[in-house]
Parts: structure tokens; sequence; C-alpha cells
């Protein structure tokens, strides 16, 4: 049996929304012509992948293997026609992925020059989206922050670097020279608690329950925005904080938090010339500090 790509888009907004009404609203299709669909991808594996009654759609187990498996599939057909459009314009490119704050300039100029006829391009990427760059093929390798899931790609750590929590500036811990993650238990903080576990092991709003619901923040000048309002704290890398100064937030050394690490990154599969040349070029350099 051969997968029919399309059928397995149908089945993973369907899986996203868990409702056949607001999916076939997503696809721009017909919902009984959806309907129909998942019904033949069923036919095609033998297996019901969701259930149906007055409660709702609900995936199976075997629908739950599917969307796991679905979602780097369909990014890697993705990324192979990506690269197959690119290959066609003739002249080799590189797309590399960077988070905010990292500077990649000195890992592109060892690259370029043993590489001078490579078109490079740079593609800013978010915690958000910094693997699904890699699996769909928007970027061939990416300068990532840890931790990321890992399925599917090969790391190379290159260097750690400290975490700063940003404040405003008339904040009450505004005049330390540094904090304890004691000291912030009383805060809200503006990101993903797994993100900062040891913040996560003291705060009061999640020991009280009391904790509010954050909305998904995609850039560094969002948060920033909420921290200098006085809606949160977040934490940051160190080169994030300095690249992004402003007068009405302050950053502060957080003694007892841990580093972050930054890495390269790129799908395991991929055995492109041109990727293994920017790793050993990036391994010569210091360029992200």
């Amino acid at each position: 049996m051969d997968l029919d790509l399309r059928k397995l888009r149908y089945f993973v907004a369907v899986a996203e929304e868990l409702h056949f009404g607001r999916a076939a609203e997503r696809l721009h299709i017909a919902q009984p012509v959806l309907s129909r669909q998942i019904r033949s991808l069923e036919d095609d594996l033998g297996v019901e992948v969701f259930d149906r009654d007055r409660r709702g759609t609900l995936l199976t187990a075997a629908g739950q293997q599917l969307l796991e498996d679905a979602v780097p599939l369909l990014a890697s057909a993705q990324g192979l026609l990506r690269r197959v459009e690119a290959a066609a314009q003739g002249t080799p490119t590189l797309t590399v992925g960077f988070m905010p704050g990292i500077t990649v300039t000195a890992a592109l100029a060892a690259f370029s020059a043993v590489r001078p006829g490579v078109n490079v391009r740079l593609l800013r990427t978010s915690w958000d989206n910094q693997v699904a760059v890699l699996l769909d093929g928007r970027a061939d390798i990416g300068v990532v922050r840890l931790p990321i899931d890992q399925r599917g790609l090969q790391v190379r750590p290159l260097f750690k670097e400290p975490r700063v929590v940003m404040l405003p500036a008339g904040h009450r811990l505004a005049g330390r020279a540094s904090v304890t993650v004691g000291d912030l238990a009383h805060e809200h903080l503006l990101q993903d608690p797994d993100a900062v576990p040891e913040w996560r092991t003291v705060a009061l709003e999640l020991r009280d329950g009391r904790r509010p619901d954050v909305p998904v923040i995609h850039q560094v000048e969002e948060k920033l925005e909420l921290v200098a309002s006085g809606a949160g704290i977040c934490v940051l890398p160190l080169s994030t904080a300095n690249f992004y100064t402003r007068p009405d937030v302050i950053a502060l050394p957080v003694e007892d938090i841990g580093p972050t690490e930054v890495a390269l990154a790129w799908v395991e599969s991929r055995r492109s010339p041109l990727i293994r040349d920017f790793v050993e070029a990036a391994d010569r350099q210091t360029p992200f500090k």
C-alpha cells in the first residue's frame, strides 16, 4: 500500500482540530468530502483512526500513533519539494536558520571562503519553529537553542551561555546586582514553566493554582513589551537580552539558574556536503558569543 499524502494532510487537520467542520474550513473543502477521505484512509490502513460519537471526535490509539508519525513525514515531503525546486535554480543554496541574539557572521564568512559559489540565505527563527523549519525544508541547518525535540535530527553542541531575568525598570528587585530563583517565586512568568524548571519548583502561582493563562508569544519584542508594562517577567539568554536592550526593561543575572546551550541541528538523513562544510566552518569559529 502506498500512503496518500493528501489524505494524511486531511487526517492531521482533523486530528489537530478534533472537529470535522473546523478541519474542513481550514482545508477549504466540504465536510462530506473530508469525511469520505478519512474513511478512505482508514480503509487503506485497515484501522479506525477516530472515535466518532455524540461526545465528539477523538483519536484512537492507532490515530495517536499516526499523528505522531504523519507530522514529520509531511514536513519531510515538503522539504523534499523545496530542495528539488532550489536545485532546479542552478545555483547551490544553503539556508541557515538562527535564533534571536545569535550572531553567525564569522561562521558564514568561514563557510563562504571554502564555498564561494554558494548562495547563503538566513532565516530568523523562534522557539516555536526552530525545528519545524529544518523538517519542512525552509532551512538546511539551524543554529538552535536547546532543549529541542531531537527526533530525526543530528545535533552538534557549540557553547553554553548564562540566562538572565528581564524585569521592568521600576521593579522591587531592579536595584540588585543579581537575584536568586527564590527571589522570583512571587513573580508571574510570561513563558512556558518547562522552559525554566528552576523557577517552576518555587513558583507560588503554580503551587496555589493561581497561574493565569499565558497567550502564545512568538517574538522577543512581544515578551519585552509585556515585561515593561508590568505584566510579568521572562528569562532570556544573555546574548538575546544584550541584543534587545531598552531603557524600561533591565536584565539581572540569576545566580542559581542553569545556562542555555546553543547547537547546530540538521535533518539526520541528509548527506549534503554543504551542510558538512558549514558544520566544519562553525566548529572552527567562535562567532556566536
